[in-house]
């Protein structure tokens, strides 16, 4: 099966996750961090800010299925890529908006989709979002990967950030769910 890799930051991982799952050709997503310079960092290192580690999903998918661009497209459509370090109430360079490009045919991509959004004005202030290179991935905790599924129903962060963006996200882009 053919494959290729992408590494995006946009928050809070559980969120992007999320909706990355129910996306088609997307063979898997897996929580983590990355960007940052401490070597093996822990959860609690991320979100102290200490690590400079950026909260990231790492997206395998069939571009046969679902191309670099629509991922992206999906990604712009699922945070705020115009507030830096910042998504709702979660702040900190942890969860900056970044786009950590594997290729260079990926950089390419991220920078044209950002500059026709930028063109389109699709946002009412500029896109701080970040293109830079991957780095070392470093794979969440176990109780990070695949938190919504598990904890979703009545857990308040769940209910009130992650659930919309679910929610949002299907109802823009039913025709590519999952089955």
């Amino acid at each position: 099966m053919n494959h290729e890799v992408a590494t995006l930051a946009g928050g809070c991982f559980w969120c992007l996750e999320a909706v990355f799952d129910d996306l088609k050709g997307v063979q898997s997503v897996e929580s983590g961090y990355m960007g940052g310079k401490t070597p093996k960092p822990t959860y609690e290192e991320v979100c102290g800010g200490r690590s400079g580690h950026a909260e990231v999903v790492r997206i395998t998918f069939d571009p046969g299925q679902v191309s670099y661009e629509d991922l992206l497209g999906v990604f712009f459509s699922i945070h705020d890529p115009t507030t830096l370090n910042r998504q709702g109430n979660d702040v900190g360079t942890q969860y900056r908006s970044a786009i950590f490009f594997h290729s260079p045919e990926q950089e390419r991509v991220a920078k044209e989709v950002v500059a026709k959004l930028a063109a389109d004005k699709v946002f009412s202030h500029p896109i701080v979002t970040e293109i830079v290179p991957a780095s070392q991935f470093h794979v969440a905790e176990d109780y990070h990967q695949e938190y919504f599924r598990r904890v979703g129903a009545g857990n308040p962060y769940c209910s009130f950030v992650i659930e919309p963006k679910v929610a949002k996200f299907r109802k823009q882009y039913l025709d590519r769910l999952k089955k």
